[in-house]
Order: C-alpha cells, then sequence, then structure tokens
C-alpha cells in the first residue's frame, strides 16, 4: 500500500501508520481505501490482539483532504473539497463518498480488536473523529484536537463525533467543544479523560505497547466479548439491558475452558494459557 503501512511490533501487536505527510496525513480516498483494506485484514487475523494506530512524521490525521480536487468519490477527490465550494450537482456521489468515509470509523470502532490511538499531533476533523472511534488514546504534548467542521460552514456533528465525544467527556463539555469548533492541547483533553496519557514523542508507541501488552495478556474471546459488550451497553435503556447482554456473554465465554484455565492458573501459581481464537 502508498499511504498505510502496518508493521509487528511484537507477536499480536500491529502497528498501523497513516503515511502522507505532504497532507498531514489528510484522509483523502486512496488513503480511506488502504484503510478500509488494511481493518478488513487486521479484523480477519486471530492472531492480532491489538491494534496501535498513529500518523507519520509530525500529524495524527488533519482529517479530510479539502485540498484534494476531481469530482466526488474520484481519486484525489474529497467529501470536504467538494462541500467547500466544489459541489457540482452528484449529491448521490457525494453520500456514497461520505458514507465510504464514515465506514470506516465505524469499522474501526467495531473492530474486534482494541485499538489505542497513538496521537503524534494534530488531530482535527476527521482526524478527531477517528481517534474517538479507537478505544483508547494516548498523546504527545505537541498533540491538537477539534471538532473543527462547524468554523467551515457545515456541522460538527460528522463522522460520529457527535455519538462518541459525549459518551468519552460528556454533553456539556461535548456542547462547548462542538459548537465551538475550537482547537484544545494534550493537557486538556487528559484532564477531560479524552486522552489516557501525554507522553514525550520517543516515548509515545512504547507507552502504547504498555497498556497493549497488558490487554494482550488476557484471554482473546475475553478482550474482544469485553469491548463489544462495553461499547453497546453504554446505548442501553436501562441496567436490565445491560445485564441480560452481560450474563449472556458471560455464560458463552464460560463455555469455553478459559475459567477452568484461569483457575487452575491462579492454584498452580502460573500464567494462564490461553485459547486462540
Amino acid at each position: 500500500m502508498e499511504f498505510v503501512r502496518t508493521e509487528e511490533l511484537e507477536p499480536g501487536m500491529v502497528l498501523v501508520t497513516i503515511d502522507r505527510q505532504d497532507r498531514m496525513n489528510a484522509l483523502g480516498p486512496p488513503v480511506l481505501s488502504e484503510l478500509h483494506r488494511t481493518f478488513d485484514d487486521i479484523g480477519a487475523d486471530p492472531a492480532v490482539r491489538v491494534v496501535i494506530l498513529t500518523g507519520a512524521g509530525k500529524a495524527f490525521s488533519s482529517g479530510a483532504d479539502v485540498k484534494g480536487g476531481g469530482p466526488p468519490g474520484a481519486d484525489g477527490g474529497s467529501v470536504a473539497g467538494n462541500l467547500l465550494g466544489r459541489v457540482d450537482g452528484h449529491v448521490s456521489r457525494m453520500f456514497l463518498s461520505q458514507e465510504h468515509m464514515a465506514g470506516l470509523f465505524e469499522k474501526v470502532h467495531r473492530l474486534r480488536q482494541p485499538v489505542i490511538a497513538a496521537v503524534n499531533g494534530p488531530a482535527v476533523g476527521g482526524g478527531f473523529a477517528l481517534a474517538l472511534a479507537c478505544d483508547i488514546r494516548v498523546a504527545v504534548p505537541e498533540a491538537r484536537f477539534g471538532a473543527i467542521f462547524i468554523s467551515r460552514g457545515v456541522s460538527a456533528c460528522d463522522m460520529g463525533t457527535s455519538y462518541l465525544l459525549p459518551r468519552l467527556v460528556g454533553a456539556a463539555r461535548s456542547a462547548e467543544l462542538m459548537l465551538t469548533g475550537r482547537v484544545f492541547g494534550a493537557d486538556e483533553a487528559r484532564e477531560m479523560s479524552l486522552v489516557l496519557d501525554v507522553v514525550e514523542p520517543a516515548r509515545l508507541v512504547e507507552r502504547c505497547l504498555e497498556t497493549a501488552r497488558l490487554i494482550a495478556g488476557n484471554s482473546a474471546l475475553a478482550v474482544w466479548m469485553t469491548k463489544e459488550v462495553m461499547w453497546q451497553t453504554i446505548d442501553s435503556p436501562s441496567m436490565r439491558h445491560a445485564l441480560d447482554l452481560e450474563n449472556r456473554t458471560q455464560i458463552m465465554c464460560s463455555a469455553t475452558g478459559e475459567l477452568d484455565e484461569a483457575f487452575a492458573a491462579f492454584r498452580e501459581k502460573r500464567r494462564p494459557e490461553w485459547q486462540p481464537l
């Protein structure tokens, strides 16, 4: 692939890097297509346990490729470019392009494996939404965040931001961030619990690996089910709905024999030997 690199840092730990540094890793159609294929491949690989997503150079992602030309959906074109004065009447093609981009964020959010965003620089617009779609975020001091499309004359409710941001930082803070479109720094992001930690650039990937190793130390099925149920029950209309889903998932996981292995390992003072998926 031309714009997306993958590297296995340790067994089961895959680093995905968006590499389009001349555009601050903007999410133009070629990049989106490569990211779709990359995450499809990762989702189908039972050996991958945790994904770390980052950008090459000094940016995580500047979002939609505003400078991209061409018609909606064409190579080099962009959703944002068409919204910002290059609309040519092809509403259906614009919508297909919008769906293609939004589908990537849903794919990352719904991926079986946990995804840790290593935010190495600006993550604004669609780049902000991509970071929100990840399960955990770690940032460098130079990182910047912002739902900036409202400052371009369109809604800040874009690419899942209106769904994810209130669930991560609360409705009142989300309203302020999305209605103003202001860009804020890593320290503020940590204060609002949007990012787990702020570390120097040289330590960014290693800090993400520290959390990834802890995750991978657990049963692969248990991690999968925990991620899936956690994000589903956050929308539960009642505690009863959440409990029903949790109960069924626990019984399903218990039937695999992993629970017996966990107790045996505890008695024998050793690490459990989890089954592969």
